[in-house]
């Protein structure tokens, strides 16, 4: 079955490579199937079927036979036929009450199939009730989890992948120009996001995260992005720092920049921003094929050479895949074997503060890694941009 051709989906050989790679993985653990679950945001649902997960998905994928994806809510079938490149779409169902519930449908799915033995694996976030109802109809299935798996097999992207994560960069790079040219004293930060959006919304994208913090230099009051904008009015003299992700038929860009409103940086501002970019591109130097994160941490540490600290991720993979990683005075732990490969993709981007967190700034992007290093993905100039709006 062919998605809809209004619709972007991949190519056969894509779906195939995707496949193939997933039941290769399957052989190795002797699973009969994985029960995928999604709520929301389901990347492993799309990979494989090109649903974009609305409210709540289970995708049943046998090692033998043809899928079957269920979805909810009932009025969201229709479109989701339309989309999958599978030819199995059914309502997820309902609870005698008439509330969603999907786990009977699932079940009756398996049983079908004959898999009440052997293992079947789980990947998401299944609620844990629904685990529970699971185990107790199938007490012959071994279950296990297939989430790392998928997390491993996504991380390396195909050029169809690399050519929409580039379509989706250019157009956060679009959201960054267009701060520069209308962010200006007297709107409030809710414009902000008007700003941010207008620009992909008529181009199919949608938003992926637009985290942004408006301060005074001269008084600043906090240093990291917020998720949420606030009524304030932006002033003269204030700093803009953003984190903006696009998400382009599931595939994202990212890029982090910080502007100044009205007037020239502070030296305070100037110094963090300085610490920022020479941040990234001490770590930017180090990562290629084959290295592992030791020397993109000791890179990191500059940000404190510098007498700054960090309150983020200064690397992580696309979309949160790993490696995520901080500094190692910042750390939360770090993937001791992890290796990058050629075509993974992530972002690095310093989120620069003061120790007390009042004064921050952001700073990055979303690279591709290479043979020999990293490869640009945005076209946005690296700067700390100064909006002389207003």
């Amino acid at each position: 079955m062919a998605c809809d051709p209004n619709y972007l989906s991949f190519s056969d050989s894509e779906y195939q490579r995707r496949n193939a790679a997933v039941q290769a993985r399957m052989d190795r653990l002797g699973l009969e199937a994985v029960v995928f679950y999604g709520s929301r945001a389901a990347p492993d649902i799309h990979y494989l079927c090109n649903w974009l997960t609305t409210s709540e998905a289970y995708f049943i994928y046998p090692r033998q036979g043809e899928p079957t994806l269920f979805v909810q809510l009932s009025n969201h079938v229709p479109n989701a036929k339309r989309m999958a490149v599978i030819d199995d779409v059914r309502f997820g169902g309902s609870s005698p009450t008439g509330s969603v519930d999907s786990v009977p449908r699932v079940l009756e799915n398996l049983k079908e199939r004959g898999l009440e033995m052997g293992k079947v694996a789980l990947c998401g976030n299944v609620p844990y009730r629904h685990y529970l109802r699971l185990v107790e109809a199938l007490p012959g299935v071994e279950w296990s989890d297939f989430s790392a798996q998928m997390r491993d097999q996504r991380q390396v992207k195909s050029a169809e992948e690399i050519e929409r994560l580039r379509l989706a960069s250019a157009m956060s790079d679009d959201s960054v120009a267009a701060l520069r040219e209308r962010a200006r004293p007297g709107i409030p930060e809710h414009e902000l996001a008007r700003i941010v959006e207008d620009v992909y919304l008529g181009k199919g994208g949608i938003n992926g995260i637009h985290f942004m913090i408006t301060t005074s230099m001269h008084d600043p009051r906090g240093g990291v992005p917020q998720q949420h904008l606030s009524n304030r009015i932006l002033r003269k003299g204030d700093v803009l720092v953003t984190e903006i992700s696009t998400n382009y038929a599931g595939y994202t860009g990212q890029v982090l920049r910080t502007f100044t409103i009205g007037e020239e940086p502070t030296p305070e501002y100037r110094a963090l921003h300085d610490a920022a970019m020479e941040a990234f591109d001490r770590i930017a130097g180090v990562i290629k094929a084959g290295a592992g994160v030791e020397p993109a941490l000791e890179a990191a540490d500059v940000v404190h050479e510098r007498g700054f600290t960090v309150y983020d991720d200064v690397v992580h993979g696309a979309s949160q895949l790993p490696p995520i990683l901080r500094t190692r005075k910042t750390t939360r732990g770090t993937p001791p074997d992890f290796r990058f490969e050629t075509n993974m993709c992530l972002v690095i981007q310093p989120n620069v503060v003061t120790e007390d967190g009042l004064r921050g700034v952001q700073f990055g992007e979303m690279m591709r890694v290479t043979d020999t290093g990293l490869e640009k993905m945005h076209d946005c100039p690296r700067e700390l941009i100064v909006c002389r709006n207003g």
